[in-house]
Parts: structure tokens; C-alpha cells; sequence
């Protein structure tokens, strides 16, 4: 019985909020008569939440080294609004200008890392500075004003849909051919790590639970497939966000730089006394921050189609919440690429669901405030249970 409840308490752990974000998800759908499920509404829920799934990866990495970032709201708004000016009033190439607020992105981020890696300034400290600087650096630059009307080839990255094989058809056949081998390759990857993990002597989750776990999950691959074809396919955006998690996942879980950051957040002086550069770590985390914002910042203005002074305005919390919500802890060294996207996409059809409902902005920050306390609550007490 004991090895039973174990079994359970550490795969809850683990999956709990997988298990929270799709009760989330029928509570909504039946509270909104159907509504929130509909490919269009799907649709949006990807298209409006995007710029917090770039937040939150970034801001992910920035917890688990002990860290925290309150600018990226700022970054943001301040990286849009140098786009308006360069793609807008000054007619510069997109691509161009694309890469130059990139750029820009990780210098602020280098900025802000020096501050914290090699002054030794806490990162609450010197991200609460970014965050006053670079909100009020985008009202010098915009003068107050909203700059509008970017090219079309740039608002297709939040707004465009990669295009069918066949026109005319009540389902995109792209997309469908696209989950299908997905679902495969999903299937495929998931055995042979379980396969490799034996070989090898390493523990891996019972059969039954695999045979649980791998069919549920690819059946909800293949109803969000179905969805988004029922509808204009895939977003642009889908494309970057999925490019994101997996190449930020393979990097955490499979590379020395990933395992590097996870040790820095668990214990800094034992990594250091072994030979991680940390120094280097943190300053790493807070240029790579620094390049998300930029993009988050880029996206929300191809969204929006304008770059005014209020943009990115309490994303940082957002960006926050959904990484503490999808696993990362206050003491740093814990959290996964795959949990933030869970806990923004948690905060994200809270959002969705409760407008759809006609629930106000002032309870709908109320009752996400409660969320992420539930969350950070539940780190703690599973922490101590299993200690």
C-alpha cells in the first residue's frame, strides 16, 4: 500500500498540472455551453497568449537560477516600440528589423545580467530598475503616441496561417497530415526513451502507467489537430512556439549548459567549488531573457498592429505566475520548459474562460492571484511531504 501511494504522490506530482489544465479545461467548456473549445476560440486562446509562452520559458530559466526578472514587461514594450519606428516611420526591411530589436533584446538583457552576475546586485533589485528605465524609455521614443500600421509580412507572424496543400477544403489537410506524424513520432520518441532508460537500468514508470499516459496524451495531440483544422490550420506563431519548446527543452534536459543552470539554482557554491563558471550562468539566463522579451515584444506588436506606451504592461506577472504555476520553485534548481507552457497556458484559459463568461477584469485578477498561491502552496507542502 505504501509503495502504491508513493507511486501515486510522485507521478501527481509530476503530472498534476496536466491533470489540472485539462480539468480546467472541461470546467470552462461547460460553464461556456461549448464555447470554449471551438476552433475559433482555440485559435485565439494560442494567438492571444503566444507572447506569455515566450515570457514564461525565458522567465523559467531565470527561477531556476534563483533569479527573477520584473523588466520583461518593460523590455517588451520598449522593443516594440523601437520596431515601430524602424518598420514604420523609417521604412527599414522587416527581417532587418526583426534582427536588429533581437540584438537590442540581449544587450539589455547583457545589461542587466552584468548587474546581477558579476556586481552581485540582486536581480530583484536591478530588474525593478530595468523595469522603471525601460517603461519610461518607451514614452521618449513613442512621445506618448501610438505608432500604427506595421507591414502585412510582419503582423503574419501573429496573425497568418501557413497555407493548405488544397484549397476549399472543410478540414486543413495540412494540419491533419501534420498532427497524424506528429502523434507518430510522439509515440515512437516516447518508447524508445522508455526502452533506453532500461537498457541502461534507470528507473521508468510502470507499463500500465505508460499505457495510460502515451494513448491519452496522443489522443489529445489528435483533438487539438482536428480542432485547429477545423478552423485555418496552423498559426505562424504555433510554428515559433513549438520550435521554443523543443529546442529550449532539449537544451535543459540534454546539453552541459542545461544541467549547468539547473545546478547554479540548487546550489551555487557547490557548483561553483566543481567547476561551474555561475557567473557565467547567470549572465547567460539574463541575455536569454533579455532575446525573448525582444521576440514577445515583436509578436505582441504584429499582434496588436501598433506599438503604444502601455504595451507589455503587467506581462512580467503573468510571465511570473505561469512558471510558478507550471513547477518552478522559490528556492531555484527546479522547473521544466514543458511546465511553463502548462502554467501560461493555465492563466491563459483562466483569461479566456472567465471573459467568455462575462467575469470582470477586477475578479479575474483576484481569482488568479488565489491560483498562483494554490500553486506556490502545493511546491511547498508535496516539498515537505517528500523530504
Amino acid at each position: 500500500m505504501e509503495t502504491i501511494r508513493n507511486i501515486f504522490f510522485n507521478n501527481f506530482r509530476k503530472y498534476g498540472m496536466i491533470i489540472a489544465l485539462i480539468g480546467i479545461m472541461i470546467l470552462f467548456q461547460i460553464l461556456t455551453a461549448g464555447t470554449l473549445l471551438t476552433p475559433l476560440n482555440v485559435t485565439n486562446i494560442i494567438m492571444q497568449n503566444s507572447y506569455i509562452i515566450i515570457l514564461a520559458i525565458g522567465m523559467m530559466l531565470i527561477i531556476i537560477t534563483g533569479n527573477i526578472d520584473l523588466s520583461v514587461g518593460s523590455v517588451a514594450a520598449f522593443v516594440g516600440a523601437i520596431s515601430a519606428i524602424m518598420m514604420v516611420s523609417y521604412d527599414i526591411p522587416v527581417l532587418l528589423s526583426v534582427f536588429l530589436c533581437l540584438v537590442l533584446g540581449a544587450v539589455i538583457g547583457a545589461w542587466q545580467g552584468f548587474w546581477v552576475a558579476y556586481v552581485n546586485i540582486p536581480s530583484f533589485i536591478v530588474t525593478l530598475a530595468g523595469m522603471l528605465l525601460f517603461r519610461g524609455l518607451t514614452l521618449v521614443v513613442l512621445d506618448g503616441q501610438t505608432i500604427s500600421s506595421y507591414p502585412d509580412s510582419f503582423k503574419s507572424i501573429s496573425t497568418g496561417f501557413i497555407p493548405d496543400i488544397t484549397p476549399d477544403n472543410p478540414l486543413n489537410i495540412l494540419t491533419i497530415i501534420a498532427g497524424i506524424l506528429f502523434s507518430l513520432i510522439f509515440v515512437l520518441n516516447e518508447w524508445k526513451g522508455r526502452k533506453n532508460k532500461q537498457n541502461f537500468g534507470l528507473e521508468t514508470t510502470s507499463l500500465t502507467l505508460f499505457l495510460v499516459k502515451v494513448p491519452s496524451l496522443t489522443t489529445v495531440m489528435l483533438i487539438f489537430t482536428y480542432i485547429l483544422a477545423s478552423y485555418a490550420g496552423i498559426p505562424y506563431i504555433l510554428i515559433i512556439l513549438f520550435i521554443l519548446m523543443v529546442g529550449y527543452t532539449f537544451l535543459m534536459n540534454n546539453t552541459i549548459y542545461g544541467r549547468h543552470i539547473y545546478t547554479v539554482g540548487g546550489n551555487e557554491p557547490a557548483a561553483r567549488l566543481s567547476g561551474v563558471k555561475t557567473k557565467k550562468m547567470t549572465f547567460g539566463v539574463f541575455v536569454n531573457m533579455g532575446i525573448l522579451a525582444a521576440l514577445c515584444g515583436l509578436v505582441f506588436s504584429a499582434r496588436l498592429n501598433a506599438a503604444t506606451p502601455t504595451a507589455g504592461n503587467l506581462f512580467e506577472l503573468d510571465a511570473i505566475a505561469a512558471a510558478f504555476i507550471g513547477g518552478a520553485s522559490m528556492k531555484g534548481g527546479v522547473g521544466t520548459v514543458i511546465g511553463a507552457v502548462i502554467g501560461a497556458l493555465v492563466m491563459g484559459i483562466l483569461n479566456n474562460g472567465m471573459s467568455l463568461m462575462g467575469i470582470g477584469t477586477d475578479w479575474q485578477q483576484a481569482i488568479k492571484g488565489l491560483v498562483l498561491l494554490a500553486a506556490v502552496a502545493f511546491d511547498i507542502i508535496s516539498k515537505n511531504k517528500g523530504s
